[in-house]
């Protein structure tokens, strides 16, 4: 299963320098073992607030026990306080082999990501075979922005009835462009969207579109089979400075 974790350290006044020091340092060291693993697949930065320290990580568990024992074995663990989203497996997840890779020309920078969150919110007196017709566009524009390398991963958040709540990971030029994708769907006028710029954290495994490596099938499976649920401490990303259209309805 993956989660996405949104994970907020506050350093106590007084803490000498040398000790946050060490612990960020063993922090970067057990990250890239728990990448090998398979268990960080990304890690960002979002907006950060002047003094803030807060992390975004796309994690892989075989379950919310594991992840907890995961998270636990973490060094910053001890100045840090988590948010978890339990995620389920979306329809419209792009297939990675489809996934062009990112090639910058010379000069170029290469394309920002961005994560956004929906929130889907049909009228109750839509007629079934528009709202049938627009989910069969919504896959097929989808599967058009992942071959152009612009739709990374879609997510659902488990426990959402009907599948209302999701997560997409962008790869665009600026926010302006995911907007214009946003806005492409089929299924956009019943969207509300919030837009989060991302920059790759120093220890990200640097592996855009990443899928459980370890375990595959194990995972898989469970995602699946097992009920769907919510963390307590779930949530995920919110609105904060530098967020862009923050829940926007149409």
């Amino acid at each position: 299963m993956e989660y996405l974790v949104t994970m907020t350290t506050n350093v106590p006044d007084g803490t000498p320098e040398e000790a946050v020091a060490d612990v960020r340092a063993r922090e970067a060291a057990h990250t890239r073992e728990l990448a090998a693993q398979g268990h960080i697949l990304r890690l960002w930065r979002p907006p950060l607030a002047p003094g803030e320290w807060r992390s975004l990580g796309l994690f892989a568990a075989a379950d919310r026990g594991e992840l907890d024992q995961i998270l636990a074995s973490m060094p910053l663990r001890v100045w840090r306080s988590d948010q978890i989203t339990e995620l389920a497996e979306h329809p419209n997840d792009p297939d990675p082999a489809a996934q062009p890779q990112p090639h910058p020309g010379d000069g170029e920078a290469p394309a920002a990501e961005f994560l956004n969150s929906f929130l889907l919110a049909v009228p109750d007196d839509a007629p079934a075979q528009v709202v049938a017709d627009a989910k069969a566009g919504e896959r097929r524009r989808t599967q058009q922005l992942a071959k152009e390398g612009h739709l990374i991963r879609l997510w659902l958040v488990a426990g959402w009835p009907d599948g209302s709540r999701a997560f997409g990971l962008w790869r665009a030029g600026d926010a302006a462009q995911v907007r214009t994708f946003l806005d492409s769907l089929p299924m956009a006028p019943w969207l509300a969207e919030e837009i989060t710029p991302l920059v790759p954290h120093p220890s990200d495994p640097a592996a855009p579109g990443s899928r459980p490596r370890l375990r595959a099938g194990h995972i898989q499976s469970a995602c699946r089979g097992q009920a769907s649920r919510v963390s307590t401490t779930s949530g995920g990303p919110s609105a904060r400075p530098g967020s862009v259209a923050a829940y926007r309805p149409r």
